[in-house]
């Protein structure tokens, strides 16, 4: 059985990592270099680092800062924010980055995901995925939720899969911050309809939203964020109450 993981994502803006409910009412939540070292400390799996204001401001994700944040970490760091190129995403590698997310950029050009995978392999790509119910129909909204669209998540998730994406980061803008759990009935569908890594984000507010996240929704991976960021569970102690449920983590 594959190890399930537990990943904590900073979302930066202005260099600050920051948190909101719903993607909006941001709060600070601290210094995105210190709290990246301190979760790789923890025993986190891997760590996602999403400049969530670059594609609004259309500008390129912030490559110095990931650069600081790599020296800090061994562990895999995946950075989302701004990218729409080969080129965007060849100054991400160098600068520290294991894998990029991209969003926004992929849904107006599908064709990029092909041209990652193509020249980085797909294990670089995750296709980040924000959708949320309309009318009972899931559907995915870019540039940090603001964008709403008209395409459907689970067509979307599809596609990227055939078009080369490595792994697909679902987030429930419905669920996210709200503490309420993740949207495993969504996740289940999709993790039953692709057959590479998905990441469940979007409502962790104790350790059995992890837990339902592998068991109920089949996911590969779990990331959160203001449970982590605001210290109210500890990821050793998440990784050993999965344990002791027979969840597979890496301690």
């Amino acid at each position: 059985m594959l190890t399930k993981r537990i990943i904590p994502c900073l979302d930066i803006k202005n260099g600050r990592t920051v948190k909101g409910i719903n993607f909006l009412d941001l709060r600070d939540a601290g210094d995105p270099v210190e709290l990246a070292e301190l979760y790789a400390k923890e025993g986190a799996d891997e760590l996602v680092f999403l400049d969530i204001s670059a594609t609004e401001e259309k500008r390129k994700t912030l490559a110095g800062l990931v650069r600081s944040v790599a020296e800090k970490v061994d562990i895999p760091f995946t950075v989302g924010g701004g990218i729409a190129s080969v080129e965007d995403v060849g100054i991400l590698l160098h600068n520290g980055a294991d894998k990029v997310s991209v969003n926004s950029s992929a849904v107006k050009n599908p064709g990029l995901i092909d041209d990652l995978a193509g020249r980085f392999g797909s294990q670089c790509v995750v296709v980040a995925v924000d959708a949320k119910q309309v009318n009972g129909e899931w559907l995915v909204h870019l540039v940090g939720g603001k964008v709403p669209t008209d395409i459907r998540l689970y067509d979307w998730v599809r596609e990227v899969e055939q078009r080369g994406a490595g792994e697909i980061l679902f987030t429930s803008m419905d669920h996210d911050g709200t503490k309420g759990g993740f949207a495993n009935e969504a996740l289940v569908k999709i993790s039953g309809m692709v057959n590479i890594p998905v990441i469940a984000s979007g409502g962790a507010g104790n350790m059995q939203h992890f837990a339902d996240a592998f068991t109920l929704g089949k996911a590969d991976a779990a990331l959160a964020a203001s449970v982590f960021h605001f210290k109210e569970m500890d990821i050793r102690d998440l990784k050993m109450f999965l344990k002791e449920l027979g969840v597979v983590v890496r301690m």
